[in-house]
């Protein structure tokens, strides 16, 4: 029901989709999605985890962002829920949520998905990251809701966090990139057993290469 490999990317991360869950919710129009989850088992480019930018490290700001802050949201329920369900079974945080998730949220598909975007992708990679190794990263929680493709990442104290949007708006640029899919079909998300921010990738896309100078760190 849930198939695992555990990739070395600088330290162990175990990647993991529940495949019922991704038949079921990848069968309408996100089939290039349910591929990747797949090939990706045997076919991740290992190498490019070893060096260069990595996407929870990026330390600049996105412009002209509308994140909304929604109290009371399914999904920081389900993290209240897995932080005590799982409190015996998994040391980290994350993966009490994350394993809770996967295994009984309906929604849930993935966690720990590898993910990468090669300089050649977009303009302005090389003044973006600073350099021309690919930038990697993995995306803690995946969801399908209504159709759309959504980018979690957990944080236990996601009202402090001052560079989540901008982690999760390349994740989710990433997984658009690897998939073909457009950026419309995305929504990009960080949580707490409290609090859900929310946004819209492509709103970011509209404005972030009009001016480079306004993200740059």
């Amino acid at each position: 029901m849930i198939k695992r490999v555990a990739f070395k990317h600088g330290w162990y991360y175990h990647y993991r989709v529940h495949n019922v869950k991704s038949e079921t919710l990848l069968n309408n129009g996100l089939a290039s999605l349910k591929q990747f989850l797949e090939d990706v088992f045997d076919n991740c480019p290992n190498d490019y985890f070893k060096s260069g930018p990595r996407g929870s490290s990026l330390k600049f700001k996105l412009p002209n962002l509308n994140i909304k802050c929604i109290t009371g949201h399914e999904i920081s329920a389900l993290a209240e829920l897995g932080l005590k369900e799982n409190a015996e079974r998994f040391k980290s945080n994350h993966s009490k949520v994350q394993m809770f998730m996967l295994e009984n949220d309906t929604n849930t598909i993935a966690m720990e998905v590898p993910i990468w975007l090669e300089a050649t992708e977009i303009d302005g990679y090389d003044k973006m990251f600073n350099s021309n190794e690919p930038l990697t990263g993995h995306i803690d929680v995946l969801r399908v809701n209504d159709g759309k493709v959504w980018v979690w990442d957990y944080k236990p104290n996601a009202h402090k966090e001052k560079y989540a949007d901008t982690q999760t708006y390349f994740y989710a640029l990433m997984l658009s990139k690897r998939t073909g899919l457009p950026l419309e079909m995305f929504r990009c998300g960080y949580f707490d057993k409290n609090y859900a921010f929310v946004f819209k990738p492509e709103e970011v896309s509209k404005n972030l290469y009009i001016d480079n100078q306004t993200i740059l760190p």
